[in-house]
């Protein structure tokens, strides 16, 4: 009677140390990256008023198209870690090298996109006469560092998939320290103002890619995987980054969605939602470090064919998931009054931020459940369903969104209908984890 109750101990220790021992790296290389932006805008922001503005359009434009092929780490993850629990590490790196050859062919074809458009993308972005110049300088010449950054997403992925996220971490830390020292040499010492900054993050985006790749070519020649470009497995890499690339923009098109509306219903309620999304995109970092873990672990159960394995890690991860939910959203209620002078001195600002956190503050442990089942689902390999429910969260979304502004509500009622949207997305990914379907053994799914 005993015996079962302190094996399931044995068990909930075991998944904890390598939730632990993944997550935490993958939350500090996830919070290095908006960094690089921050030290962009602190070194560009001294320049001047139309450079700065320059620089947010231009960085606005460069991040979304780049956060749209974001399926190249959470695909190359998956099937990475898949190969790693069959233990067949030659053929894990082998289709880590295809994720990392479609980088470079979708890199590719955005740079030739993108360099003769720059111009007219910055003005359909609604920049002012003043920073249009300045923002088609810096997207011209940061576009070249595309190809590195989707390198930099597919490598990361791989060595996700090999259970390992710590050497992300320490090359997203030279990278930014890197990033920081070119931009300040090149900018003020090379006197090359924005166009200097461009070029730092090139350089650096560059390096880091080169560092990733390093890794990658020495445990191939370990293993004895080629390193040539394989067509099939390029094109199978393409096919299993479809459904999470078209889950990926039905997320921003919510996002999108939710600053429209907010933008109608005032200056000072956009301002505090502006804020507001800010911190939910903060938080989410902890929750998606969590969810990189579940991508990397179920990858790797599914792949040694430990369904049960499989089943109690993404119960444990659950537990965290609600755990650290609940922990982010009672700090959220403590730091209300702190965090918000940090951004507005406006009283109005600030009377429609408050009311809005405290909503923002409870919905934190479904976040949590949300982040932990897409992050299983994705180291399962279940990508068209998380298409799908993706999908039918957006149909739901969209028309309760777009009736905010007539219900009235203000600020609180849109976050109350991003709430819902979660709550959505929460239970259809508890229902897939239920249904067991997505618990697919081997290899390859």
């Amino acid at each position: 009677m005993t015996q079962a109750p302190a094996r399931r101990r044995v068990g909930r220790r075991q998944h904890d140390r390598e939730i632990v021992a993944l997550a935490v790296p993958a939350f500090g290389a996830l919070v290095a990256e908006p960094l690089f932006l921050m030290a962009d805008t602190a070194i560009v922001g001294h320049l001047g008023t139309a450079q700065l503005a320059g620089l947010g359009v231009a960085s606005a434009l460069l991040m979304t198209a780049v956060s749209v092929f974001v399926f190249l780490a959470y695909a190359t993850t998956a099937a990475v870690a898949r190969r790693v629990g069959a233990g067949d590490l030659q053929a894990a790196i082998r289709q880590g090298m295809d994720g990392i050859w479609l980088a470079l062919f979708l890199g590719a074809v955005l740079v030739a996109v993108a360099l003769p458009t720059a111009s007219h993308l910055v003005d359909l972005f609604g920049a002012s006469d003043a920073a249009a110049p300045y923002a088609t300088t810096y997207l011209r010449i940061s576009v070249l560092g595309i190809p590195a950054m989707l390198v930099v997403l597919a490598a990361t992925g791989v060595l996700r998939g090999l259970q390992d996220t710590k050497t992300p971490l320490y090359v997203a830390i030279a990278g930014f320290v890197a990033n920081g020292a070119l931009n300040l040499g090149l900018v003020y010492g090379a006197d090359l103002g924005i166009a200097g900054s461009a070029w730092g993050t090139v350089i650096a985006q560059c390096g880091m890619a080169l560092a990733y790749l390093v890794v990658v070519l020495r445990g191939a020649r370990k293993h004895g995987a080629s390193l040539r470009p394989d067509a099939a497995g390029i094109r199978a890499s393409a096919q299993a980054g479809v459904p999470l690339l078209v889950r990926t923009l039905s997320l921003r098109a919510i996002l999108m969605i939710a600053t429209a509306v907010a933008a109608r219903l005032g200056d000072a309620d956009i301002a505090a939602h502006q804020i507001i999304l800010s911190l939910w995109s903060l938080l989410a970092f902890a929750l998606d470090a969590i969810a990189i873990a579940g991508q990397a672990i179920i990858g790797r159960y599914l792949g040694a064919g430990d369904s049960q394995g499989a089943r109690e890690a993404c119960r444990r991860m659950v537990e965290w998931g609600i755990a650290v939910g609940v922990l982010l959203g009672i700090l959220v209620v403590i730091t209300r009054p702190v965090f918000l002078p940090l951004f507005t001195s406006d009283s109005a600002v600030k009377d429609a931020a408050l009311p809005a956190l405290v909503i923002v503050a409870l919905s934190q442990p479904i976040s949590g459940i949300v982040f932990v089942l897409d992050g299983v689902l994705m180291g399962a390999g279940d990508g068209p369903y998380l298409a799908w429910a993706m999908l039918l969260t957006l149909a739901v979304f969209t028309p309760v969104a777009l009736l905010v502004p007539v219900w009235g509500g203000g600020l609180t009622a849109l976050w109350a209908t991003m709430t819902l949207m979660m709550t959505v997305r929460m239970l259809t990914l508890w229902l897939r984890t239920r249904s067991g379907r997505w618990i697919v053994t081997g290899a390859t799914r």
